[in-house]
């Protein structure tokens, strides 16, 4: 067993304190590796806090991790000691169902394993994940991360650029499409550089006028400012598609409007409330809804590649690990620009 030092909470109304437990010794399988930095994402912060329904604690949340492997088993073929590698969302899945066999384990239909929180055998009988300054990963759940990048920029790709990323490839995004963003914040500010990357003509849709010129710096060759009557009725079936990243209640019924005819709204932004929708929207240009869950592992591998080349990584600031309380605050309020990441070496 290894002595981990890390960041948890012990309740849900509780604040995020430093915390020490034992990581298992790496198996004939697994990648043992040292973390560097770990990314802040939204749902650490449902979770810590008891929003999405029961939490196990203490509770060390996590899932965006960059770190150099310090050791690896004796049957581990594709990683080596002093690697760059990172460990996203999951750490585990069954690797029998049809899900799993396609290379889709983000829909594994026995559940795929979280990197923290998720029901194991060892540590404690749950996993706990990047707040720390160790972890230990199957091999297959690992990914080499391009050496040309900022390591602390990357670590928001294995959530946030794997979420925007995923349902971009899914539905066939390609040079001259018209891509909308909705919504410019974590996820929002990853789909914008991506769907760039892809060749289309990219828009932001946002209330907020203040992130014009952001959405400018990012890529977008639009800012529509969705508050502006005069906007929506400009763009009325414009867009081939458009990424919908808001995570609060709105309206789903303008966001179709600006849809072509078979056009698709891809939905990422999981708000906590029923949104409302006329299926009249749907039906009468024969526009479609689809939902989007991270990645499997090979698209993830996919995706950490496409951002080497292209030279893509997220915005981020870059905080010690005393701070983590300070910057739950800040994201709950969208003060952030536009992801804290952990530099897990203040453990």
């Amino acid at each position: 067993m290894t002595t981990t030092k890390a960041f948890a909470n012990h309740a849900a109304d509780k604040p995020m304190v430093p915390f020490t437990f034992e990581r298992r010794e790496p198996g004939a399988h697994d990648v043992a590796i040292d973390i560097e930095f770990c990314g802040i994402c939204h749902s650490d912060i449902h979770t810590a806090r008891g929003e999405w329904g029961p939490t196990t604690y203490p509770c060390v949340p996590g899932h965006e991790i960059v770190g150099k492997v310090r050791s690896v088993g004796a049957q581990v073929k594709r990683f080596k000691a002093g690697q760059t590698v990172g460990v996203g969302c999951m750490v585990d899945s069954c690797q029998q169902c049809a899900s799993c066999k396609e290379g889709l384990e983000q829909y594994c239909e026995s559940g795929f394993t979280g990197t923290y929180g998720a029901p194991v055998k060892y540590e404690g009988g749950y996993t706990k994940g990047g707040y720390s300054t160790h972890i230990v990963v199957n091999e297959k759940f690992v990914l080499n991360v391009p050496e040309n990048l900022n390591l602390a920029a990357v670590a928001p790709l294995l959530c946030a650029g794997i979420t925007t990323y995923s349902p971009l490839r899914h539905v066939g995004v390609k040079k001259g499409d018209r891509v909308a963003i909705l919504g410019l914040g974590g996820l929002g500010h990853m789909g914008v550089k991506l769907a760039a990357s892809f060749g289309a003509e990219v828009s932001v849709l946002s209330h907020s006028p203040g992130k014009r010129e952001d959405a400018k710096r990012l890529g977008a060759h639009q800012f529509i400012l969705t508050s502006e009557p005069a906007n929506i009725e400009k763009y009325q079936g414009y867009f081939d598609y458009i990424l919908d990243t808001v995570s609060a209640k709105h309206d789903l019924g303008q966001a179709l409007s600006l849809l072509k005819r078979d056009g698709t709204l891809m939905m990422v932004g999981a708000s906590d409330q029923p949104l409302d929708l006329s299926v009249f929207s749907l039906i009468m240009e024969r526009r479609k809804i689809v939902g989007s869950l991270i990645g499997g592992i090979a698209e993830t591998q996919e995706m950490l590649d496409h951002c080497g080349r292209h030279g893509i990584v997220s915005d981020i600031e870059l905080i010690a690990a005393e701070k983590i309380n300070q910057a739950y605050e800040r994201t709950v309020k969208s003060d952030v620009k536009y992801r804290f990441v952990i530099d897990c070496k203040t453990l």
